[in-house]
């Protein structure tokens, strides 16, 4: 009923609709009747929009009223201004009661003041045009997890057009004059060329200190005095999502598209989705071939991390230990990998000093393993080898499954799940199995026979354990050369022929 209605504006006495607002106003808060501003957030704008309301927003860059605002103008808004309006309406009797009134209202993090929202023109990329074109390219894309995919889609599906202009004091600038009566923005492909030019020379300052003359190029340099660079900046997502451009499809030695994209489930808002479409746009294609997200990594009680609450664990801490070596004990590179591969990286993660130090333990009996693989070897020569069908049951099973976790740990790495490749244990449990048969008092004879069974672990736990421990494995290739020293020529050229194929390799190719 009331939205056949119309009123008076109390303050200039204009003639106005009644509007029936949207599914945001409620009678469980407040009396049901709001205000409807389009010119100041982003629910009433789209109300103004499905009404035909003017989009009015008499508020300056510094939050005080323009001359829109008649008598208020140049009055703070939440200062003055505010206060004035009041004083107004109760003067003139429009003001039926006034009341403090304890609502939810955004606030700035930074300075802790109330947000003013304001509708101001901006630049927009439409996505409209290459929608269809960057879901298909999603398709192709490996997303790990693969929950990411429907994440993203969900995102590229319903998004409105991209605001890529920001009014900041620093970033990128928008390379847009402006002509100073009209406001007409003058942007032509020369305009782009030449500027393009000058960045190339004297980067993307030289917008902000160069006069508008030399920025323009020649065809407009006489008529200088009749524009102004324009102050708006790029959008910092269209900064980040067009690294690709200047990174993968420019420098030498990497490939375009991208292998893998890192970063956590954030940006799937952020950085994987303003690639995308940058990359959709200019090429067509997807600007990666793989996208790998992870959760943040909390303290042991599950909490974020905070200087302030003074919870963050320090990874060079980890590594070179603390001030006091007892409270942080130096872990050392390896342990700090060690942890990174036991968590399952697609949700939130915790470490602190008990989840280290349990960490060590593991790596303390990982190495302890090598050093027995190595030590058991040292006597050990190829032609002690024994046929697999001559092997007893048991040991025929230990390489069973032996190979069993050599595959399932390089589909974990394959896969990018390496707490699967922490979490497998056939192999230690394949060690315990011949420790105990040497403790059984085999016969020299027969230890020599089953060395065979030592040496398949040592020849495999290289390839899967250096990702993950590279400085043990370093520590295991300086107690092979020192073996090699003390060996008869036969055995010392196939240990060689072992540290040349397989060690050596393997050491260059971590290091890389």
């Amino acid at each position: 009923m009331l939205g056949a209605f119309r009123y008076l504006h109390p303050v200039n006495g204009n003639e106005c609709s009644v509007v029936i607002g949207g599914d945001y106003i409620t009678t469980e808060s407040g009396t049901g009747l709001v205000h409807t501003a389009p010119g100041h957030g982003q629910e009433d704008y789209l109300t103004g929009l499905k009404y035909g309301l003017p989009i009015v927003s008499p508020v300056d860059d510094e939050g005080n009223f323009t001359a829109e605002a008649g008598q208020f103008s140049g009055l703070s808004v939440l200062g003055a201004g505010n206060a004035a309006v009041v004083k107004y309406l109760d003067e003139h009797v429009s003001l039926i009661l006034e009341e403090p009134y304890k609502h939810k209202y955004p606030y700035d993090w930074r300075s802790k003041e109330p947000t003013i929202f304001r509708a101001t023109e901006q630049w927009f990329a439409s996505v409209d045009g290459f929608r269809d074109a960057a879901l298909d390219a999603i398709k192709r894309v490996t997303w790990v997890p693969s929950q990411g995919e429907n994440r993203i889609v969900n995102m590229i599906s319903g998004r409105s057009d991209w605001c890529i202009s920001r009014q900041r004091t620093w970033g990128v600038p928008i390379p847009v004059f402006y002509h100073v009566d009209t406001q007409e923005p003058l942007i032509t492909e020369k305009t782009i060329e030449h500027i393009k030019g000058i960045v190339s020379e004297k980067g993307s300052d030289a917008w902000w200190y160069m006069p508008t003359e030399e920025l323009l190029p020649e065809k407009y340099r006489d008529k200088a005095s009749e524009y102004r660079k324009g102050t708006d900046t790029m959008d910092v997502w269209f900064d980040s999502g067009s690294s690709w451009a200047a990174v993968s499809a420019k420098r030498d030695g990497l490939n375009f598209p991208a292998d893998v994209y890192l970063e956590g489930s954030d940006q799937h808002r952020g950085w994987f989705q303003s690639s995308l479409l940058t990359s959709i746009a200019t090429t067509g294609k997807a600007p990666y071939s793989s996208v790998i997200t992870h959760g943040f990594v909390l303290d042991e009680e599950g909490f974020k991390m905070s200087k302030s609450v003074g919870n963050v664990v320090d990874p060079e801490k980890v590594i070179v230990g603390g001030k006091n070596s007892k409270e942080e004990p130096p872990y050392g590179a390896d342990v700090l990998r060690l942890w990174v591969s036991s968590v399952d990286y697609t949700g939130d993660v915790l470490i602190g000093s008990q989840i280290l130090r349990q960490m060590s333990d593991m790596y303390r009996k990982l190495r302890g393993t090598m050093r027995f693989l190595l030590a058991n070897l040292h006597d050990w020569k190829p032609e002690n080898s024994v046929p697999y069908s001559d092997l007893p049951k048991i040991d025929q099973y230990a390489l069973f499954q032996l190979e069993n976790v050599v595959a399932s740990m390089k589909d974990g790495y394959d896969n990018y799940q390496f707490y699967k490749i922490y979490q497998s244990d056939h192999m230690r449990c394949t060690i315990v199995i011949l420790c105990d048969a040497i403790c059984l008092g085999w016969s020299t004879s027969d230890i020599h026979r089953h060395m065979f069974l030592y040496f398949r672990p040592f020849r495999d736990s290289p390839s899967l354990v250096c990702p993950i421990s590279i400085l043990m494995l370093q520590k295991t290739d300086f107690m092979l050369v020192a073996e090699l020293a003390t060996r008869g020529k036969a055995a010392r050229q196939y240990l060689l022929h072992i540290y040349s194929t397989l060690l050596g390799p393997l050491l260059r190719l971590c290091h890389t």
